[in-house]
C-alpha cells in the first residue's frame, strides 16, 4: 500500500496527520505542494493536507475540516483497533 500526505510546508496539521499515521503504524511518505506540482495537479488539490493511499485522495481538507477524524482512518485503513 502506498501512503502519501500532500501538503504545503508550513501546513501545521500535517504533524498531527503523521503522528496519528505513526500511532497506527502506518508508512507513508511526505510530499510537498511547493516540489511537487505535478501531484497538485494530477490529484486537483488546493488545501493541506491531503491523504492519498494507491492513487486515491481518500482525505482532502476543506474549510470545514482540516483533518480526518479518527473514524475516517479507521475507515481508510481498515483498522479495528
Amino acid at each position: 500500500m502506498e501512503v502519501i500526505i500532500l501538503a504545503t510546508r508550513h501546513c501545521h496539521h500535517r504533524v498531527i496527520l503523521e503522528r496519528e499515521l505513526k500511532k497506527w503504524s502506518i508508512p507513508y511518505r511526505v510530499e510537498f505542494f511547493e516540489d511537487n506540482t505535478e501531484l497538485v495537479e494530477k490529484y486537483q488539490v488546493h488545501h493541506s493536507p491531503n491523504l492519498i493511499v494507491d492513487g486515491q485522495v481518500k482525505f482532502q481538507a476543506h474549510a470545514g475540516q482540516s483533518l480526518p477524524s479518527e473514524t475516517q482512518l479507521k475507515h481508510i485503513f481498515n483498522l479495528d483497533r
